[in-house]
């Protein structure tokens, strides 16, 4: 059993795709479907646990984000694990550079800081946002999302959408369904502005599930840094014209301070404890 359909070439569908890639807006980014085998994501399917109930899971349950989140690969299943680490092998490495045009060489993330296993229950929600832009055990930059949601029979009433908006926050320039074995790619920047900004609607008993990858690169390009920006958390930005859309959120002190150590302390911290 293989991890992607027989009809995918990895070098050939980048080659063929990255004009599609790079000029997409409201920034970098492009959707497959049917881009894994159906088999091996239908093990990965049965794999994927009910994280409100699984251990080493991050839950947030705030006015800007009610998700669960697992911490690592403590929740894999022996088919996921083995996904995982092909998405962050040479291949896929490859596949992306190609795909997207990024200079910097290509890093995956073994550790899966914020990746993995995601789930959003009946009511739940991600409000548009920027993503962390760097890795807190590296310092590496963080380039690109790799998406893929695993959702059957999943209805347009239901919603979920993932939304990428523009830089004014006045209109989301594509809506994705999160349909079982869609897979969204996009490029992070501090304005790569997206989310899930409206409370799921689907009926009791199912969720929005979805895995998440994260690659990095050691340096970005110029005009992608903000000088007035530095290392920074989750940054979420409310939609124009609807009042209260986000809310700032207290965040523990502990979490405010890896905004300004380096990496390398927080590493020693760490191993410390």
């Amino acid at each position: 059993m293989g991890f992607l359909n027989a009809k995918t070439d990895l070098l050939q569908w980048a080659k063929a795709n990255k004009a599609a890639y790079q000029r997409a807006l409201p920034f970098p980014n492009i959707v497959f479907t049917d881009f894994f085998d159906e088999e091996m994501l239908n093990h990965v399917l049965r794999e994927f646990p009910d994280l409100a109930k699984a251990k080493e899971v991050q839950h947030y349950d705030n006015h800007n984000e009610k998700k669960y989140q697992a911490k690592g690969e403590a929740v894999f299943g022996d088919t996921m694990r083995q996904l995982m680490h092909y998405l962050n092998s040479q291949p896929m490495l490859e596949f992306l550079q190609e795909l997207t045009g990024i200079k910097e060489v290509l890093l995956p993330d073994p550790y899966f800081v914020g990746g993995g296993c995601h789930e959003i229950k009946p009511g739940g929600l991600l409000k548009v946002h920027a993503d962390f832009n760097k890795h807190e055990l590296t310092g590496l930059d963080r380039r690109i999302n790799l998406l893929i949601y695993l959702n059957k029979d999943w209805e347009e009433s239901f919603g979920g959408h993932f939304e990428l908006w523009n830089q004014e926050m006045t209109q989301a320039e594509k809506r994705v369904l999160p349909v079982f074995n869609t897979v969204a790619i996009f490029s992070t920047t501090s304005f790569a502005y997206h989310g899930h900004p409206n409370p799921l609607t689907c009926p009791p008993g199912r969720s929005r599930k979805s895995l998440a990858l994260y690659y990095y690169t050691n340096g970005r390009p110029a005009e992608e840094v903000n000088p007035d920006i530095k290392a920074h958390s989750t940054i979420f930005v409310g939609r124009k014209d609807i009042a209260d859309d986000v809310k700032k959120i207290k965040r523990p002190f502990k979490t405010i301070l890896l905004d300004y150590i380096p990496p390398i302390v927080v590493k020693l911290i760490k191993k410390t404890r």
